[in-house]
């Protein structure tokens, strides 16, 4: 049984590893983190964890937890597992991180757009980041994993084909992108109150999200050539998921059949990236509760341009989802192991 620990278990994001790491048949959570509860059980927080989890929730020394644990989840805000971890950690556990602390390989990127001096940047050049579907061969031997982004997560796997096979110009990427309020975290915002979010829709961190150059990095390696682009994320009122439609003009003249026939060379064998048939549009609730991405494509003769969808649940593929997904290939196990979950509806 691989023994894990999770720091941050009472944030969303945390909560879901722990339902799907209690349902994994090849694990044992020894260890339920959390600063804002420590020695409260961790089933009075969550109470659909009653008589599931008898755990009390403890603390976030990362140093104790290296001797007890194989793998070690940090679902954290930003800035606090970097500050913790050190070679001697390292030597003893592998870090699975849920932040964007080792997303983005250039240091200064980073703290440009989050704005904090990064704790360790020495591993930056060592963590791999984890979009399975993308850089599956380099998951196996890593010892710090970052854990994509939600939002670049479905962008990228949404657009990624035809950057790759250079179809698209990408200096003219646009991608408007929308989630539910639970990809803003478990923590108390005037911004996500019922009143605020409720019958509305708004655009956010417009033209200066923290997502945009981790999309742009991955799609920078994909195209062979630095990307710039527009991203837009918007809140909808809903507990889970994310729609994308990215925009790209065209570099190359190609009809419906050759799109399809690429989009289907890449995703064809991958186990949670849903190619849907032709002309049905991926939507959110399709995908709830799953780790699958739903994507599709329309070409637009008419402007010269190609339309990319994709839409999949934040809270897994997009994040608790994908971390079970990267521990699996760590530790030698297939990819879909506990993760075959059926889309909830309604």
């Amino acid at each position: 049984m691989i023994k894990v620990g999770i720091i941050g278990s009472t944030g969303y994001a945390g909560a879901e590893l722990v339902r799907l790491l209690l349902a994994h048949p090849e694990v044992r959570i020894c260890w339920y983190g959390s600063r804002s509860y420590i020695d409260k059980k961790y089933a009075q927080v969550y109470q659909n964890m009653f008589q599931l989890v008898e755990d009390v929730c403890r603390d976030d020394n990362m140093a104790e937890l290296a001797r007890e644990a194989d793998v070690i989840f940090t679902a954290t805000p930003q800035g606090l597992c970097a500050s913790l971890v050190n070679e001697e950690i390292l030597s003893q556990v592998k870090i699975i991180d849920l932040s964007a602390e080792f997303r983005i390989k250039d240091v200064a990127v980073y703290e440009k757009w989050y704005g904090m001096t990064h704790p360790c940047p020495q591993y930056l050049p060592e963590a791999v980041y984890g979009l399975c579907e993308v850089n599956r061969e380099k998951i196996p031997g890593a010892r710090i994993l970052a854990n994509p982004g939600c939002y670049p997560t479905c962008s990228t796997l949404s657009v990624y084909p035809l950057v790759k096979e250079g179809i698209l110009d990408p200096a003219t990427i646009i991608i408007d992108a929308k989630s539910g309020t639970s990809g803003a975290g478990r923590g108390a915002k005037v911004d996500n109150l019922y009143c605020e979010v409720n019958e509305n829709i708004k655009a956010y961190g417009v033209a200066s999200h923290r997502h945009t150059p981790e999309i742009e990095e991955q799609l920078s390696y994909a195209a062979g050539e630095p990307v710039l682009l527009n991203f837009t994320p918007h809140l909808v009122p809903m507990n889970r998921g994310i729609l994308v439609t990215a925009y790209a003009s065209l570099k190359k003249q190609v009809c419906e059949e050759q799109v399809l026939e690429i989009y289907d060379h890449y995703y064809r064998k991958e186990r949670f990236v849903r190619l849907l048939e032709p002309g049905a549009c991926p939507q959110t609730r399709w995908v709830e509760g799953s780790n699958y991405v739903d994507v599709n494509f329309k070409l637009d003769p008419r402007t010269n341009r190609v339309i990319m969808m994709g839409a999949m649940d934040n809270l897994v593929k997009g994040a608790a989802g994908q971390a079970v997904q990267n521990m699996n290939l760590m530790f030698g196990l297939p990819e879909e192991m506990g993760l075959e979950l059926v889309p909830l509806f309604p």
